[in-house]
Formats: C-alpha cells, structure tokens, sequence
C-alpha cells in the first residue's frame, strides 16, 4: 500500500469519527438512525476498498447485525429491553473491533472504534432518558 493511499485511509477514518461526533447530538431517532445509517455506509465503502474478501464479507456482516440492533433499540420503549439491545450493541461492536484489530488493518481498526464508542455513547443517551422518563 502507499503512503498516499495509507493517508487517505486515515483521513477517512478520521472524517468518519469526527462525523459520528457530530450525529450523536441530540436528535429525533430518525434523524439519529439516518445520519449513522450515512456514516456506517462509509466504513462499509472502506472496508470494500480491503483486498480480501473474506475480511469485507465478515466486517458488512457485523456492520449489518449492528445497525438491526441500533434500529431495534431506538424502537424500543421499555428500559429492560433497551438495557439487554445497548449490551448486545456493545458486544457486536468490539467484535467488530477486533476483528479489524486481528486482521492488521490498522486504519479500518480506528473507523471501527469510532463506531463502537459511539455506538456506546448512544445506547448510554437512549438508556438516560428512558430511565429519566
């Protein structure tokens, strides 16, 4: 890989943090749901950039079995259920990471931390205000 090509992915990587920062300030669920729809489908766009298939077969499945569950918690309106989806979140999210981690793919490995403390950080909003509810 190049350096140019190693910078871009970089700054993608970064653009894509700097983005979930920006989509998890408080929103209605479907604007929430649309914008992190938007910024996995540019992790997905990089991970189909990765040269074996396998890797990117494996990264879009954990990236769908996230946003099923992301969409599920935000319908949800019981804590009990939003507790047990914001742990299943976080689960598939550090696989997520891990998987990128154990395949030596540095900059995908930084795009999916992003995803998961983000995703993190939106089951903890989601669960504060059921509970404040």
């Amino acid at each position: 890989m190049s350096k140019k090509k190693g910078i871009g992915k970089l700054l993608a990587g970064v653009a894509i943090g700097a983005g979930l920062g920006v989509l998890f300030a408080p929103k209605k669920g479907s604007e929430t749901r649309k914008e992190l729809k938007e910024k996995i489908d540019e992790l997905v766009k990089k991970a189909k950039d990765l040269d074996k298939d396998e890797i990117k077969e494996k990264i879009q499945n954990k990236i769908n079995e996230i946003e099923v569950e992301i969409k599920d918690l935000d319908k949800e309106k019981v804590l009990k259920i939003a507790k047990e989806k914001a742990e299943i979140i976080k689960k598939k999210t550090s696989d997520l990471v891990k998987y990128a981690k154990d395949k030596g793919t540095p900059i995908l490995e930084s795009a999916a931390e992003s995803v998961r403390e983000k995703a993190i950080e939106v089951t903890k909003e989601v669960l504060n205000k059921l509970e404040n509810k």
